[in-house]
């Protein structure tokens, strides 16, 4: 038996590690947490979301929710996108107050960036390219997207939505409705536009913040209701402003292209 072991043992070692590469670590949920650092958002809004994260990640909530699941583990990483999208925090493994707080103070250490225009889809992609290529299994898939404004760049937000809803991953949504001045780019009703056009998928449900002080609440609370995989009533009771996927009205979810369109014209 112990020559067996160390023939295994030797074998790792010669290929690298990637034996056990081959088997998948079993998670309860894999999440993406997606973040708009378009020039939409200023400095400051930006500060204050990111503030808002790294307290999450420390927070007894967030913490008890990923120890609530069967394995008590969650796999997260941490993506910020405007026209492209980028990985800040790469794949982690969260099973306890430690690694949330090596994950939290990964994030803090990252500088603000910001990223010309707004594709929600690109953001959608890039995620769902994530979910499909990393080390983890897991029952759950989720993007976890915010964003300030709608879709002006890429494919249209339903294009990406659907597909990632076809993959079984939930699209939930944290639409940032701030009036800080003029844009010519928002739009009055965002909330609606994350619910008819980008949120979608088993349980999708969406938080939106229209004060900045609102934003640490609203994440932690948001990131604990994902993680734990509460049922919306359940996330109702909580008094957060949650709504789930309606589709009741036709909604024009090219609003954004169009408006670029316009600006592009003048």
């Amino acid at each position: 038996m112990r020559r067996r072991w160390a023939l295994i043992a030797s074998f790792c070692v010669l290929s690298g590690g990637s034996f056990a590469q081959q088997f998948p670590v079993a998670v309860d949920l894999e999440l993406v947490i997606a973040v708009d650092v378009s020039y939409s958002m200023d400095i400051e809004e930006q500060r204050v979301q990111r503030e808002g994260y790294v307290n999450a990640f420390r927070s007894p909530e967030v913490v008890r929710a990923v120890l609530s699941g069967p394995w008590g583990k969650t796999a997260m990483t941490y993506v910020e996108w405007g026209g492209s999208a980028l990985q800040v925090v790469p794949w982690t493994l969260i099973d306890g107050p430690e690694s949330a707080a090596q994950f939290a103070e990964e994030l803090r250490r990252q500088p603000i960036r910001r990223i010309s225009f707004t594709s929600i889809s690109n953001a959608l992609a890039f995620a769902r390219e994530l979910i499909r290529t990393n080390r983890f299994r897991a029952s759950r898939h989720v993007i976890d997207v915010s964003g300030d404004g709608p879709n002006n760049a890429g494919a249209p937000v339903p294009v990406a939505r659907n597909a990632a809803i076809a993959d079984g991953i939930t699209v939930d949504g944290l639409p940032i409705m701030l009036t800080t001045g003029p844009d010519s780019a928002a739009i009055h009703d965002l909330d609606a536009y994350y619910e008819a056009c980008v949120i979608g998928g088993y349980g999708a449900f969406l938080v939106k913040v229209s004060d900045i002080s609102q934003f640490a609440e609203a994440i932690r609370n948001k990131l604990a209701i994902e993680i734990a995989g509460f049922k919306l009533s359940e996330v109702q009771e909580r008094r957060l402003a949650a709504a789930s996927v309606q589709y009741t009205q036709p909604y024009n979810c090219l609003v954004g292209e169009e408006s670029q369109e316009r600006a592009i014209g003048k």
